[in-house]
């Protein structure tokens, strides 16, 4: 049984699948891929939405006072409101007092900075500006600094900007002489919302959180199922295997069991009947003791031959070499049955990989069931040539024999399959095995009537 197991076993060439480890590998990789992209969204949502909210309040406040004050927008307009005027400071004050407002700037229609809360930069036009020019333009523009490129100079504007911390916003709100009027202005501010950058850290923290949380609860979740399905085929596979196993032992009794009774049975009746006839009677029995003997031997020795592994290493061999002593050693028996032999090797056929012992076992097998289907009177051809154009060496051996069935065709192959009353129905598999082995194919062209043909296709060295 152990030597079977590891005649199965060694049919399976490679390491198994290992379900669990790759699982691990793979699911690990792509649940940890898929949190932090569902992270990442999540938390660039909810920065957006949140400064989206600060700049709508904040518009909302600025839109409320210039619609107030006559003079603020007056001063956008014409510059003819003095700047002193009690109005307008109050209004410009209260536009730098909002809160966390680091600078306020005022911006008129033709992007010249008319008022800043830093007195230095008052009279100045900056260059490029693109959340200016969208403002201009009427749209309310929330910026942070965070989505600014490091690999970009610094805006102009930023001059003299004094920061706490790293993180501000700007916010660019649109003036327009009417509620739904001409942009005649723009004010842009400066904020650095603590409270703001608070919730966003604490938003971002919980995200990230929820979604290493969530990934890891997915992760174990079905990296448990996926194990228990590993474990599950694997049982099966080790049912799978037994029941190969039994199956094959079932079908190796019954082929042993078929092809020694009939010796046996033959030798006990030789054995009584040498023991009450003549002297003469007794010789001829004790040679079919010996023939049947010699029977059972070479059954066993294709037993043997079939579960052995096959070990040896692939060496050069000579394929004419090795068909000639195939035929000579059947010459005889085609002789006796009256079977045309003919042999068409090409000339300087090159030699093949393989081992010339195995070979020798293959061509022994294959001639000899050419022989035994062969009727009398029949013909066995042999062939070999190059094809050039894959570097092989083709031999075909056919013979004149009544064919077979579709059936029989299909498991021609199969282990322990025969349709010979003395066969044991290894020899094919056995030759199949040996072939493919050092690289070569083997195929079988058959049908009712028109004979076999067994094509080997061998490797050149």
């Amino acid at each position: 049984m152990n030597s079977l197991r590891a005649l199965f076993s060694a049919r399976r060439a490679g390491s198994p699948f290992n379900l669990s480890r790759w699982f691990a590998i793979v699911g690990l990789i792509t649940i940890i891929a898929v949190s932090a992209a569902c992270a990442a969204l999540l938390s660039h949502f909810l920065t957006d939405r949140m400064l989206r909210q600060e700049g709508a309040l904040t518009t909302e406040f600025v839109q409320s006072l210039v619609l107030t004050e006559r003079t603020l927008r007056a001063y956008f307009s014409d510059q003819q409101a003095p700047d002193d005027a009690p109005e307008l400071q109050a209004a410009l004050r209260h536009i730098a007092g909002m809160p966390d407002v680091l600078r306020a700037n005022i911006y008129n229609s033709k992007r010249v900075l008319i008022w800043s809360s830093s007195a230095n930069i008052i009279g100045r036009q900056f260059g490029s500006n693109p959340q200016l020019d969208s403002a201009l333009r009427g749209e309310i523009v929330v910026h942070s600094d965070a989505e600014d490129d490091e690999d970009q100079p610094r805006k102009e504007e930023h001059v003299e900007l004094t920061k706490v911390d790293d993180y501000f916003i700007e916010i660019y709100v649109p003036v327009r002489d009417a509620p739904r009027g001409k942009v005649i202005g723009v004010i842009e501010l400066y904020k650095q919302p603590q409270a703001l950058a608070e919730s966003l850290h604490v938003g971002r923290m919980y995200i990230f959180v929820g979604a290493t949380l969530s990934g890891l609860f997915l992760f174990l979740s079905l990296f448990g199922l996926a194990r228990r399905a590993d474990a599950v085929i694997r049982a099966q596979r080790e049912r799978l295997v037994e029941t190969e196993i039994l199956a094959t032992v079932g079908e190796m009794g019954s082929a042993v069991a078929h092809g020694i009774r009939n010796p046996l049975a033959a030798i006990r009746s030789s054995a009584e009947l040498s023991l009450e006839c003549s002297h003469e009677v007794a010789i001829e029995s004790a040679r079919d003791i010996i023939a049947e003997a010699d029977r059972l031997e070479e059954w066993v020795r294709s037993l043997l031959s079939y579960s052995r592994p096959l070990a040896a290493a692939a060496d050069s061999m000579a394929l004419p070499v090795l068909v000639a002593e195939t035929v000579e050693h059947f010459a005889r028996d085609m002789e006796k049955r009256g079977i045309t032999g003919r042999c068409n090797m090409a000339k300087d056929l090159p030699l093949t990989k393989g081992d010339p012992l195995l070979m020798r076992q293959v061509l022994h097998s294959l001639l000899a069931n050419a022989v035994e289907a062969v009727q009398q009177g029949g013909s066995i051809e042999i062939v070999g040539n190059v094809k050039s154009s894959s570097q092989r060496v083709e031999l075909t051996i056919r013979d004149s024999g009544p064919g077979m069935t579709a059936d029989q065709l299909a498991r021609a192959f199969t282990p322990f399959y025969t349709t010979k009353a003395k066969g044991l129905g290894v020899g094919l598999s056995l030759a199949k095995r040996i072939v493919e082995r050092f690289g070569g194919r083997i195929a079988i062209d058959s049908g009712p009537g028109r004979g076999t043909a067994v094509c080997l296709s061998m490797l050149v060295v």
